[in-house]
């Protein structure tokens, strides 16, 4: 399904994070229907926004089992490749080799607080380079201090997006992994509606 947006002026400044959401497993069907033990289970919801529109531009779902970080190159790659990206901002759970090497194949900056206690890795590749600079910032700065600095405020954003996308439901309706991902899908292409018309646009007069 293709994600409606409209799209802000300049490079795309992506937020990152995941979330879970209820969904109802077979047991717990059948144990509604003819009694029994209940067994949930949870999906998960891997978001891309812009920071300017707050529009959602990349979306995954997952089983609950699947970590954070693997699933940012998959983001990455549902921006189309003439779209400039400026900055990703992602938390710590995303500070691996492979997050720093996809943002650095898309010329973007990663906004990722190193690891407490991160040491620099070999600067073989951009991304370990990029990485390096932020773990030489942060140590010199101090991890307060760093975050004011980079900009890294900014992903409370994409956490107030998953909150939004929870007033929508707080479980899921439908029982198929493939019917779950296109409510995903559905929920979120008219949350972006809804963005779209509470945000002013604001023209020049006279």
């Amino acid at each position: 399904m293709s994600l409606p947006y409209r799209g802000g002026a300049g490079p795309l400044n992506l937020l990152i994070d995941s979330t879970g959401i209820k969904a109802e497993g077979e047991g717990e069907w059948n144990a509604r229907k003819h009694g029994g033990s209940k067994r949930r289970i949870w999906r998960k919801i891997h978001i891309g926004i812009d920071e300017e529109t707050l529009e959602v531009r990349a979306v995954e779902v997952t089983s609950s089992n699947i970590g954070d970080a693997p699933m940012l190159p998959e983001l990455l790659t549902q921006i189309p490749l003439d779209q400039d990206i400026g900055n990703v901002t992602a938390d710590g759970a995303y500070d691996t080799r492979k997050c720093h090497e996809a943002i650095a194949a898309r010329d973007a900056h990663a906004v990722i607080p190193p690891r407490k206690n991160a040491k620099p890795w070999k600067p073989t590749s951009a991304g370990a380079i990029a990485r390096n600079d932020a773990v030489h910032a942060q140590r010199y700065l101090g991890r307060t201090v760093w975050r004011r600095w980079s900009g890294y405020h900014r992903r409370s954003r994409v956490e107030t997006k998953m909150h939004c996308m929870k007033l929508l439901g707080q479980s899921l309706m439908t029982r198929d992994f493939e019917r779950q991902v296109a409510e995903i899908q559905v929920r979120i292409a008219i949350l972006n509606r809804y963005t779209a018309l509470g945000i002013p646009i604001t023209k020049p007069v006279g």
